[in-house]
């Protein structure tokens, strides 16, 4: 239950609710925190003044928003009134969860009462702090709102389920453990809390102060206190208003606003609303338990990138380890094609070396010889040797003739590592992900020859362009609202043409398209502006042209025939499905092709066959109307079922007004949707039959009939508004 404690916190102090008050926008203040947070507004924003101007229309009016901003729109955390100079700009407050809140504008009375009795400023206006939704109190003040008893016993029931020490509701920054619990405040106080706020004297001396557990116990054993009506404060709700959507009491009923709606027991709607909400959490558990087991997959995805990145790093440092290895390898090659020539040369010089030294001492001893002769005094002795030794000193001179002195090696190495396309290889190195991916497709184009509109229905056409290389797996079709709001997405798939239906007749919409693929969307085509259907020539005899135009302006005329994609199974089509009866002896529904959601609209169907004993019915009805039983039946349709002596009108199986005069073969039932005024008003052979069938209809709705195989009816679309009505909408 630990998910649900933000629900059950007030978004001014943080704290769970104290005396929850259920504001108009159906958002839940302490009464407390709903006084602090009043301001006090200009006389002529009043209640009062604005009913006595004719502008108010309920019981607490909003602010309009253009004359009072409470926040600006820079968000500074400063507030003003932009349109009251007698208003001072006075500094918001932050709660305890962030929402922005007004500081009370003036100092709240020192008073021991409740804040539902203390007297609140006149002219008071309250703005809620999580819709900003600004309202003016009339005169019963912070009495109006109703008090949330059921989130009072939620927040009990949690409270009680939570086993930590009772803390003090009283302390303005960490709350200190309670002491004591005030039997008539219903408060928890700890020491210095109960002796500034609750002393014992005058009418708190009286009060009955016990132990925090035995509060506890009281407060769950004590009676649920029995919610009252705002506006009677001594009577409880005994009854439903199913127009206003609020409890009543019997004196709402008699003598207060409540007198002439439609209301229905207090139990039956509880229990009602109760299996309401039931279904309604169905579908919600269905998405919650969705994404629990989304957020499992994402937990199972947080584990599985972890494991992948694991694996893929070890894999990275796996092929950049081999890389590294396969150039140490060629390394270890290059460094000894360098050693071998290394001692190539070495040999060479130091072979030349050895030769040259042995030479040079040859040479050496012949000098020195030969110099020994020279110094001899025998001439005789010398000329026999002379000639000898002169050959023998040209001879050794000649051996050290041209290159024998030169060296035979450089020291330099001839050699030179290319390095460059291995250097570029390593900056090219990259993942395959990383490099530049396909692109996105070409933009749409749209075939205006082909696009066109049919009553409230608009067809569209697009193509890629001729020489666009690019494929596209899908396309996005987008549509204003039909009042220039925002776009949204209508269709999303494959096929280049869509019919959208339901649309609002006399209407313009803006409409583009774009394509996508795995790398993303494409550009929006060109806007194409479409018009649906206008109106019918319609001339009233008695209204005059200026009044003409207007009622021009409210009606929309449009063609159609049933639908055979939603109609039962049973149900027979022919005349180019304007013509329908059925197949079996049960009641069958079969809907009308066209949907209408504002404009006036009139169709009638002509009786064929019909042999007085069938109760046809005829009408509108949603799409998802049951299609197996009379129309009427449930809560989707609203229509007048008829026999050949009387007719009845019909909604959610409830029937109403029964009326003389029925139908036979040949008669004409006219039906007519003014969702202007949201009413359906019926007609037999010209002539309405009884009053208006039903008000207050609003949303969209189809064409629709009820028959079995006694009764075939033929559709006929595209007529006037009957005369009398449409004088009667003029004058008014």
């Amino acid at each position: 239950m630990e998910e649900m404690e933000e629900e059950l916190k007030c978004p001014v102090c943080g704290s769970f609710y104290r005396e929850p008050i259920i504001l108009p926008c159906s958002h839940n203040l302490c009464q407390a925190c709903a006084r602090n947070i009043l301001v006090q507004t200009p006389e002529s924003e009043s209640p009062q003044s604005r009913r006595a101007s004719g502008s108010g229309v309920s019981d607490y009016d909003y602010l309009d928003l253009d004359k009072m901003s409470l926040y600006s729109e820079a968000d500074s955390g400063y507030g003003s009134y932009g349109g009251f100079a007698s208003a001072p700009t006075t500094p918001c407050q932050k709660s305890p969860n962030g929402v922005r809140v007004f500081p009370p504008a003036m100092p709240p009375p020192a008073t021991h009462l409740s804040p539902a009795l203390a007297p609140v400023p006149r002219n008071s206006c309250i703005t809620c702090p999580q819709c900003h939704r600004s309202l003016i109190l009339d005169d019963r003040g912070l009495r109006g709102f109703p008090k949330n008893r059921v989130l009072e016993g939620v927040i009990d029931r949690y409270q009680q389920s939570k086993a930590a020490a009772l803390k003090c509701q009283l302390c303005e920054k960490v709350p200190k453990e309670a002491t004591v619990m005030c039997e008539q405040c219903d408060v928890f106080y700890c020491d210095p809390c109960r002796l500034r706020c609750h002393p014992p004297r005058g009418p708190l001396a009286k009060h009955r102060l016990v132990p925090p557990a035995q509060g506890r116990v009281s407060r769950r054993l004590s009676p649920r206190k029995v919610s009252t009506c705002t506006d009677h404060e001594l009577e409880n709700h005994s009854m439903y208003c199913v127009q206003c959507k609020m409890p009543v009491c019997y004196q709402c009923l008699e003598e207060g606003k409540h007198s002439s709606h439609e209301v229905k027991a207090l139990g039956a709607m509880w229990k009602l609303h109760k299996s309401q909400l039931s279904q309604a959490l169905n579908g919600l558990s269905d998405r919650a338990k969705e994404a629990k087991e989304f957020l499992v997959q994402l937990r199972n995805m947080v584990q599985q990138i972890q494991e992948n990145s694991v694996e893929f790093e070890a894999c990275l440092v796996a092929q950049c380890d081999a890389l590294i290895d396969a150039l140490n390898r060629r390394k270890a090659q290059l460094l000894a094609r360098v050693n071998k020539e290394h001692e190539h040369k070495l040999k060479v010089v130091r072979d030349q070396i050895s030769h040259c030294t042995v030479k040079l001492r040859q040479t050496t001893g012949l000098m020195e010889y030969c110099l020994e002769v020279i110094k001899e005094n025998d001439p005789s002795g010398f000329l026999q040797i002379s000639d000898a030794l002169i050959r023998r000193v040209h001879l050794t001179e000649d051996q050290w003739g041209k290159g024998t002195l030169t060296p035979r090696m450089t020291t330099d190495f001839d050699l030179s590592l290319d390095n460059s396309p291995l250097l570029q290889s390593i900056h090219q190195l990259d993942f395959v992900q990383m490099k530049a991916s396909s692109p996105v497709p070409a933009t749409p184009i749209l075939q205006l020859e082909e696009c066109c509109t049919h009553n409230n229905s608009a067809t569209l056409s697009w193509k890629q362009p001729p020489l666009s290389m690019v494929p596209a797996e899908g396309y996005i079709l987008e549509l204003d609202d039909g009042n220039g709001g925002q776009f949204r997405e209508v269709y999303v798939g494959k096929e280049t043409m869509c019919t959208v239906d339901g649309l609002h007749f006399n209407s313009t919409y803006n409409a583009r398209v774009k394509a996508f693929n795995k790398t993303g969307v494409s550009q929006y085509s060109k806007t194409l502006v479409l018009q649906t259907s206008e109106g019918c020539n319609f001339e009233p005899q008695s209204a005059p042209y200026s009044q003409l135009v207007d009622i021009k302006k409210l009606l929309a005329v449009a063609w159609f025939a049933f639908d055979p994609g939603s109609a039962h199974s049973d149900i027979i089509f022919s005349n180019d499905n304007l013509t329908v009866t059925c197949s079996s002896y049960d009641d069958r529904v079969v809907l009308g092709k066209t949907g209408f959601s504002k404009g006036v609209h009139y169709w009638e169907l002509t009786v064929d066959r019909y042999d007085n004993h069938p109760d046809p019915a005829f009408g509108v009805a949603r799409m998802d109307v049951m299609k197996d039983v009379m129309l009427g039946k449930d809560d989707k349709a609203w229509a007048m079922y008829v026999d050949n002596n009387r007719s009845w009108f019909m909604h959610n199986n409830s029937h109403t007004n029964r009326t003389e005069g029925g139908i036979t073969k040949g008669a004409t039932i006219g039906v007519l949707l003014d969702l202007n005024r949201k009413t359906l008003t019926f007609f037999i052979n010209d002539e309405q039959q009884g009053p208006i069938a039903f008000e207050n209809v609003e949303g969209l709705f189809f064409p629709a009939v009820s028959l079995n195989r006694n009764v075939q009816v033929t559709l006929h679309t595209g007529l006037p508004v009957p005369d009398f009505y449409s004088s009667r909408a003029s004058i008014a």
